[in-house]
């Protein structure tokens, strides 16, 4: 038996992945049901994956989950749309980044890419203004909760199981397995998959015979977004280049074609997804330089997210961190940390490496 701790997609993706395989599979979660925490406050974007350095897990599961993403949305009768994006450049240094993201994702293996400069741009988009930007075609728009559901319908018609409102308080090793402890309970396990993004230090940290030293701090980094409106004003997804600690307030349609702009960046030291109005006269700036007729009292605060980030302010992004037996040496175990954006879009390709690593 399996044991996935936390039913956000990318839990939920690797209970799918391992009841596929033929394992006994539970999925445990806190909360009284899925996808409740970061799952459910993104931008629900399918990237395609230009944003991340070669070589990182960042890149190689976000191009290959995206692919698998699209895939399974088809499949499973998921609403999804590759709508497109421009990223944009509101000066000519900024041209130079947006061209470097265009060099990183020929690298990373991503299609469907092109450099427009600023009148090329406008006739997709005539509402934009740029000097330059950079069009991807693979990139889309998912309705999250319907993916999860999915996921989970998969997990259960293979055998699988879900635990809700059952909290991981530790895991105790055995000579062939593991004891998962939640309240006075507990059960025994043959491996331990830690999918629970914000949680995930913590059950690290209560984990017998892993060091303390290969816990990686957590860092929270809340974004607002603030919807938007009126009718359309785009018919793709619009970014700014990006910014420290994210890709820019930028411009995404839901399915419906709903406009909504975010998120911003705000370091936290405790969860709170209350959104301060105040914070739109950043929104109304920041939105301005790719879209001058933003008319004035557009935008209305909308919802929150917190990404569990594993570098803060200043400093360089950190890769997705998986710390299965081949690094730690414990068997039967895998520990997943900063799983953040992408981690919707690779959550399948996630899968199938944290199986992998398994031995599963």
């Amino acid at each position: 038996m399996v044991l996935v701790v936390g039913a956000g997609v990318v839990g939920l993706a690797i209970g799918r992945e391992l009841a596929l395989r033929g394992h006994e599979v539970i999925v445990a979660e806190a909360a009284g049901g899925i996808g409740t925490g970061v799952s459910s406050r993104n931008s629900e974007v399918i990237h395609a994956g230009m944003y991340y350095p070669g070589g990182s897990l960042r890149a190689r599961h976000c191009v290959e989950g995206r692919r698998r993403l699209y895939a399974f949305c088809e499949s499973h009768g998921v609403p999804h749309a590759k709508v497109g994006k421009l990223i944009v450049a509101a000066t000519e240094p900024e041209g130079a980044k947006i061209a470097a993201i265009h060099a990183q994702g020929v690298e990373n293996g991503v299609e469907g890419l092109s450099l427009l400069d600023g009148a090329e741009a406008r006739r997709l988009e005539p509402n934009l203004t740029c000097h330059a930007a950079l069009l991807s075609t693979e990139t889309g728009i998912v309705d999250s909760h319907a993916l999860m559901l999915a996921l989970q319908g998969d997990i259960e018609a293979a055998g699988g199981a879900l635990a809700f409102n059952t909290p991981i308080e530790r895991l105790t090793r055995t000579p062939g397995g593991w004891v998962a402890r939640f309240g006075d309970d507990e059960l025994a396990i043959d491996a331990v998959v830690n999918a629970a993004s914000f949680g995930a230090q913590t059950l690290a940290r209560a984990t017998e015979g892993y060091p303390e030293a290969r816990v990686p701090r957590l860092v929270l980094a809340k974004g607002n977004y603030f919807g938007c409106t009126g009718r359309p004003a785009f018919a793709r997804l619009i970014y700014p280049a990006p910014v420290e600690g994210g890709l820019g307030i930028h411009l995404t349609l839901d399915l419906a074609g709903r406009m909504r702009f975010g998120p911003d960046v705000e370091w936290i030291d405790a969860p709170d997804y209350e959104v301060d109005p105040g914070r739109g006269a950043l929104f109304y700036a920041a939105i301005r330089r790719y879209w001058p007729g933003l008319p004035d009292g557009a935008l209305v605060p909308d919802y929150a997210g917190i990404r569990p980030k594993l570098s803060g302010p200043g400093e360089g992004a950190a890769d997705f961190l998986i710390d299965g037996p081949a690094e730690h040496g414990l068997a039967g175990l895998v520990h997943l940390f900063g799983i953040e954006s992408p981690g919707l879009t690779s959550s399948l390709s996630l899968a199938e490496d944290v199986a992998d690593r398994l031995g599963a």
